[in-house]
């Protein structure tokens, strides 16, 4: 900006000369006038006199003056230029002291990794597909499985946006981070030590999509890096973003959901949003692990599922404890997981996370950001200043509906989603599984849940009914969390901290708090593998649902009720080491969390599936063995 108003300041000084060039005429009577500064001029006065007295040759007339040179809105406008020039520098922090070292800048790399598509045409890609998923995550691939367990030659393309093959989501905030140093990226060690990577199959697993069409034994292929613009759904056709057609008999929309920003965040000056990482994929995982250079400030704003995992992670991997990371956690609730957990366990859950290093600030938010110098300046609140590397934005997510829009589908105006039946159909051979999907579930009414167990069981029985089996969804999806050595959890049904809760705790044994000191669920379920080691590392089908264990319940009486206070203490010391938190609606138990209890997830959705009252939910609790010894030292005991 500042070189256009060097030119525009020069136009100004070459229009000068034009005006103040001076002009002779020779006429007739033998003298001569000049023209300069736009007057006429006798050289002659006394001759000019006698000449025009006998009548000879006279002057002629003056022409009209031109109008007179304004050069205002040439200099108001190299003003105006410089003022925006300078402004726009102001606003990129070019006057906050001394320049910073060129940042990292990710946009640029988002060009490059969409030049390499696969296949690098659209015109590779086949035009009619039997079965087409749009979306290449869990709930694409359990649908696949399933479409090919009652279609074995069945042909199936998987379309979506990212560059990499189908792969599991949770590790990413996990596992990943404890990896010993030679375990290969991207990879894990399960709880039987054996190394299984983050990805759904190797890449010889996948079909060519240009050969899709002729593959006599079917399969699968996935088109990286294209996205479907729009559904044709009466004559069952795919647009893509580059016009390109594509025609299906059945379509699965499995698009999931997309992280949310900060509006601070979003509206910042370049600078600082090159140093803000929504984590949702992989390629934010490898950015951030290569971004966290030694002494590494990062501020995680979020005490959330995503926002507490990646804390502890940040803070106790190997990795970051040698490059001596320091994690601030912000959120504006008054504990971790306080949406969840009920408030005396979210505050006691915020102690352990402090313990493990994490510096929770609560009750606060991020009033403004800017650069300041090569750091990022958040002012909070209360005015207080944090002066951080790198900001990690963990506040949830939303699901991405883009397609209703140009495609005509609903979505629920509550809880967000595509708008779907029990059998997960969205318009005639169009279903909607995964975080995208939003169901009516019989017990709880229209719900949408963002589960990786929601997004395989969902999957699985979209690819059943996209092959004809017409199956209703009624499956509780569980899900679960790992917060240090002290804190894993496993959870089903609703479960909101606004709900009463009842909570039974004991405490832990010797073993199981040995077992504890491992820093992974998946390591410490090493004594016999619990459902959570099963769904994140294993995870070897997708297919496959832990069944229900044949418990005994025993029913509410019909004078008694349920106590609806939460238990703040139930153990002497006030700590919370193993128990089993019941979430109440109408006096039924509507939700259970499973604190340090593994192998029970059967009994816990046998509990929810029967959707009653109970009046005494001691008696409930005990169906969980708190209580119970190892099998060792009961042994011990009778041959004393």
């Amino acid at each position: 900006m500042l070189s256009v108003s060097r030119i525009a300041v020069g136009n100004v000084r070459s229009v000068q000369p034009t005006f103040v060039r001076a002009r002779k005429h020779v006429l007739a009577g033998g003298f001569s006038q000049t023209c300069g500064n736009r007057r006429w001029i006798s050289i002659k006065e006394t001759e000019h006199k006698a000449v025009a007295s006998t009548g000879g040759p006279t002057c002629l007339p003056p022409p009209p003056p031109p109008p007179k040179p304004s050069y205002t809105g040439y200099i108001l406008g190299a003003i105006a230029l410089t003022a925006g020039g300078l402004g726009l520098a102001y606003y990129n922090g070019l006057f906050d002291g001394p320049p910073p070292p060129a940042p990292v800048d990710d946009t640029k790399e988002d060009p490059a990794r969409k030049k390499r598509t696969y296949p690098a045409s659209s015109k590779d890609l086949p035009k009619h597909v039997p079965y087409l998923l749009i979306g290449g995550g869990t709930a694409s691939i359990a649908a696949f499985r399933s479409i090919r367990v009652h279609d074995p030659k069945a042909k199936v393309m998987m379309i979506t946006n990212e560059l990499e093959m189908p792969y599991m989501r949770p590790p990413l905030s996990k596992e990943l981070w404890f990896n010993p140093a030679d375990t290969e990226p991207l990879k894990f060690r399960q709880w039987n030590g054996s190394e299984r990577s983050i990805f759904y199959e190797s890449n010889d697993y996948y079909i060519d999509p240009s050969k899709l069409s002729e593959a006599p034994n079917g399969g699968v292929a996935v088109a990286r890096g294209y996205e479907v613009h729009r559904l044709d759904v009466v004559n069952q056709k795919a647009i893509l973003t580059d016009g390109t057609e594509i025609t299906y008999d059945k379509c699965l929309i499995a698009t999931g959901a997309r992280p949310k920003n900060l509006p601070i965040f979003e509206s910042a000056p370049r600078a600082v949003r090159e140093r803000v990482t929504l984590f949702k994929s992989v390629h934010d995982f490898e950015q951030l692990s290569a971004q966290l250079d030694d002494g590494s400030r990062v501020a995680i704003i979020g005490g959330g599922f995503l926002g507490s995992e990646l804390a502890c992670a940040l803070s106790k991997s190997e990795q970051t404890r040698k490059k001596k990371v320091e994690v601030f956690q912000l959120f504006h609730e008054g504990g971790n997981m306080a949406k969840v957990l009920p408030e005396y366990l979210s505050s006691w859950t915020t102690e352990r996370l402090r313990e493990e290093g994490v510096k929770v600030w609560p009750k606060t938010q991020v009033k403004a950001v800017e650069m300041q110098g090569t750091k990022l300046k958040l002012t909070l609140v209360d005015d207080s200043v944090l002066l951080v590397d790198r900001v990690i934005v963990a506040v949830g997510s939303e699901p991405n509906t883009d397609l209703a829009k140009t495609s005509g589908l609903e979505v629920d105006g509550k809880n967000g989603g595509f708008l779907v039946d029990a059998e997960l159909r969205a318009r005639s051979n169009v279903f909607v599984a995964g975080d995208a999907a939003c169901f009516y579930d019989t017990k709880f009414g229209r719900r949408r849940v963002e589960h990786h167990d929601h997004a395989i069981v969902s999957g699985r029985l979209a690819g059943e009914n996209m092959v004809g089996l017409n199956k209703p969804y009624t499956h509780q999806s569980m899900f679960w969390s790992d917060l240090g050595p002290r804190i894993s959890y496993e959870a089903i049904g609703l479960i909101d901290s606004t709900l009463p809760t009842v909570a039974v705790f004991a405490k832990r044994t010797a073993e199981e708090l040995s077992r504890a000191a491992v820093p992974t669920v998946a390591a410490a379920a090493a004594a016999g593998g619990n459902d959570s080691e099963k769904l994140q590392a294993a995870n070897a089908n997708v297919g496959s649902v832990m069944e229900a264990k044949n418990v005994s319940m025993v029913p509410l009486s019909e004078q008694a009720k349920p106590t609806e206070k939460p238990v703040k203490e139930p153990v002497e010391d006030g700590s919370f080491d193993k128990g089993v938190i019941f979430y109440l609606r109408d006096k039924k138990v509507v939700g259970l969390v499973l604190w340090n209890v593994f192998n029970r997830m059967g009994t816990a959705r046998k509990i929810l599936d029967q959707h009653t009252e109970y009046d005494d939910l001691n008696e409930v609790a005990k169906l969980f063995n708190l209580h119970e010894r190892p099998a060792e030292e009961v042994e011990t005991e009778a041959e004393q």
